[in-house]
């Protein structure tokens, strides 16, 4: 437990039929009839309880759908944005991508000889997360570096599919992508089937996310931001490739959130979700939008099922955004009563 709170801490530093004939079409039309009360009475969120969240949440977006509602907003407008870590998956005891470039600084390290005897690596070979929390900043960085720039795109979207594929969450036992959220996955599926575009904005690295949970989501590789290592294109001889480079480009967290979006979308979100003060500024920015808008914040509240956190922990932080959330009567998550089951392998 001491070195997954460590781990924890390291993160802060690093960086979803008819017939004919007059009583036949009576028949018919009773059949229809009885249809498309079905289809209303198919519960979009079936993962979810009976709550006010969820209530909230297809109250708006039966309105904002609705043609003949005053804050009905046009297909082209429907824009839904969406936190990653914590907010769609799992990010305790630390996120999976510090685990990825862990577990890639052991790999590379027979490459390496000289890493068993230089900080910060030769405290990642040891699992001495006390050392490696000491190097601060400079010695993350080091270590992300290591293992996620030296190599082209392409070999770096093979080298995490992979270890998704093959590696198990240290407390969890599950494979790293089986730890999403079943009722965010069904939230998504429900904003796409009303004819919103969803995108994650989150402060991963982009082309982790892209490689990891592009299917898991249901979302396209062009509609995945996060943050970004400077890269370079090389012609490579007639066969061109895009090459990683150790440096960063861009944070995609905090004021970087709306930054990323106007950059990237070139639209305000009208629905946003979230769970830490990591996305406070995006929930704003979506706030500001001139049509009626959606803020979603997921409370981490469960801790035999999951994990319970907020205000004090070093993953996730959940203060001022759940101040703010309160305050302007924002919808927020109780993980724990809100949720009949957490990840899908409970379905099973």
């Amino acid at each position: 437990m001491k070195n997954q709170k460590q781990l924890s801490i390291l993160l802060i530093i690093f960086l979803l039929v008819f017939s004919t004939g007059c009583k036949e079409n009576v028949e018919s039309k009773n059949v229809e009839s009885n249809s498309s009360e079905v289809q209303e009475l198919v519960d979009p969120l079936p993962s979810w309880n009976e709550s006010q969240s969820k209530s909230a949440i297809i109250s708006y977006v039966e309105d904002v759908t609705n043609t003949t509602s005053t804050n009905f907003i046009p297909i082209t407008d429907r824009i839904a944005t969406f936190d990653n870590d914590g907010n769609l998956l799992a990010e305790q005891p630390a996120y999976f991508q510090l685990f990825f470039a862990i577990d890639r600084v052991k790999v590379l390290a027979a490459n390496h000889p000289e890493w068993k005897d230089k900080q910060p690596y030769k405290a990642v070979l040891e699992n001495d997360m006390k050392t490696l929390m000491q190097s601060g900043m400079k010695g993350i960085c080091e270590i992300v570096m290591a293992s996620h720039a030296g190599i082209t795109t392409d070999d770096f979207d093979s080298i995490v599919k992979d270890w998704v594929k093959n590696t198990k969450h240290p407390t969890k036992n599950v494979g790293y992508d089986e730890l999403v959220y079943q009722p965010m996955l069904e939230l998504l599926q429900y904003l796409r089937a009303n004819d919103f575009k969803t995108y994650i904005v989150s402060a991963g690295g982009v082309d982790f996310m892209r490689a990891f949970v592009t299917e898991v989501y249901g979302i396209p590789k062009e509609q995945i931001i996060g943050s970004r290592i400077k890269t370079e294109y090389d012609y490579n001889d007639g066969n061109p490739v895009i090459r990683r480079l150790p440096e960063l480009d861009f944070i995609d967290d905090k004021e970087g959130k709306p930054l990323n979006i106007q950059k990237i979308i070139g639209k305000k979100p009208v629905f946003a979700s979230g769970n830490s003060d990591g996305d406070l500024q995006m929930m704003q920015w979506a706030d500001s939008n001139a049509y009626k808008s959606f803020q979603l914040y997921v409370h981490h509240t469960d801790g035999e099922r999951e994990w319970a956190y907020d205000r004090d922990s070093h993953i996730g932080r959940f203060d001022k955004g759940l101040d703010e959330a309160m305050e302007k009567s924002w919808t927020v998550i109780d993980m724990k009563n809100d949720w009949k089951v957490i990840f899908p392998f409970e379905l099973e």
